[in-house]
C-alpha cells in the first residue's frame, strides 16, 4: 500500500489503524505498510539534520505494540526507526495480534543515511500464517543478492517496504519520466521474476522536507507481472492469489533456485 507518514506518531498510528481496517474490509490477509510508517523518513537524504530525525522507538514502545494489537488476525509489516541501546536502525517488523513474527534491519544505505541509522547485517525469512516471508527496506532491493538470500532461505513472499523518493539529483517534470520511478518498478518486477516469488511493494507518498515520495505500491507475481498497483497517490493494491500454487506454476519448467550454480559465483550456497 501507499500512504504518507510524518513525525506525529499518534497521527501515524491513527492512519495505520484506518488502513488496516480498510484492508480487513477488503479481505486482505497480509498488509505491507511503507518504511517509516511510524515517525516518517528523513527530510533530506544527502545531509540529514541531526536535530530533526525521526523519533527512535524501542521494540516495546507503546506505538509499536499498538500496531500488533490492531493487526489482530492479519499479518502486517511496517517500518520505523528502531532504538537499540545507543544504536538506531531503519527497521521493519512483521506482526499479528499474537506478536512479532519477524524483523529486518536495512542493510544497504544510500547517501547520508548512515548519519541517522546503523546498518543491518543480514537477510532472513520467517514463517507466517500467509506463508514464509522475507523483508527488504528501500535500497536493499537495488541489490539482487538481498532478495536472492531471502528466496534461498525459503521466502515465498518478499515484503519490500520503502520510503522511495523521486530523483534527488535529476528531477523530471513529470513523475512518469522520473528515473527513480522507472527503477522502482523495474526492481520490483525483476526481484520477483528472478526468484519466482510474490513481491508486495509498499511506499510512502507525498513530501517531507525536500523529499517527494513516489507511491507506486504493487503486488508482483512470480513471473514478474504486476497483479495490482497504485500510482502516485495513496491507496491499497490488493491481489487475491494462491501463493504456493502461483510459485509452483512459475517453477514448473524453469526453476531458478534449483538451477543455480553457486560454485560458479564464488559465494557458496548463500547465493
Amino acid at each position: 500500500m501507499a500512504a504518507h507518514f510524518g513525525r506525529d506518531l499518534d497521527f501515524d498510528l491513527q492512519r495505520v489503524a484506518t488502513l488496516i481496517e480498510h484492508a480487513r474490509r477488503d479481505g486482505a490477509a497480509l498488509l505491507v505498510l511503507p518504511d517509516a510508517a511510524l515517525g516518517g523518513y528523513l527530510a533530506d537524504l544527502r545531509h540529514p539534520d541531526p536535530e530533526s530525525l525521526p523519533p527512535a522507538l524501542p521494540l516495546d514502545d507503546a506505538h509499536v505494540r499498538k500496531v500488533a494489537s490492531l493487526a489482530a488476525e492479519m499479518v502486517v509489516c511496517f517500518g520505523f526507526r528502531e532504538a537499540d541501546g545507543d544504536k538506531r536502525y531503519n527497521s521493519a517488523l512483521c506482526v499479528t495480534g499474537d506478536g512479532v513474527l519477524g524483523s529486518h534491519r536495512k542493510v544497504h544505505q544510500p547517501a547520508g543515511e548512515s548519519i541517522a541509522y546503523a546498518p543491518g547485517t543480514g537477510f532472513h525469512a520467517f514463517d507466517t500464517p500467509v506463508g514464509r516471508i522475507g523483508m527488504l527496506i528501500d535500497y536493499d532491493k537495488t541489490f539482487p543478492e538481498s532478495a536472492r538470500a531471502l528466496a534461498v532461505d525459503g521466502a515465498e513472499i518478499i515484503a519490500a517496504l520503502s520510503a522511495w523518493p523521486t530523483s534527488i539529483t535529476n528531477r523530471a517534470p513529470r513523475m512518469a519520466q522520473d528515473r527513480q520511478s522507472r527503477l522502482f518498478d523495474l526492481y520490483d518486477q525483476a526481484r520477483a521474476a528472478e526468484n519466482q516469488v510474490v513481491l508486495a511493494s509498499s511506499n510512502q507518498t507525498g513530501a517531507l522536507g525536500g523529499m517527494r515520495f513516489l507511491g507506486q505500491a504493487k503486488v508482483v507475481g512470480p513471473g514478474g507481472d504486476i497483479l495490482a498497483r497504485t500510482w502516485s497517490k495513496a491507496g491499497i493494491a490488493i491481489a487475491e492469489l494462491d501463493v504456493a500454487a502461483e510459485i509452483a506454476t512459475a517453477r514448473r519448467v524453469l526453476n531458478h533456485l534449483t538451477e543455480r550454480k553457486p560454485e560458479a559465483y564464488g559465494c557458496g550456497s548463500r547465493c
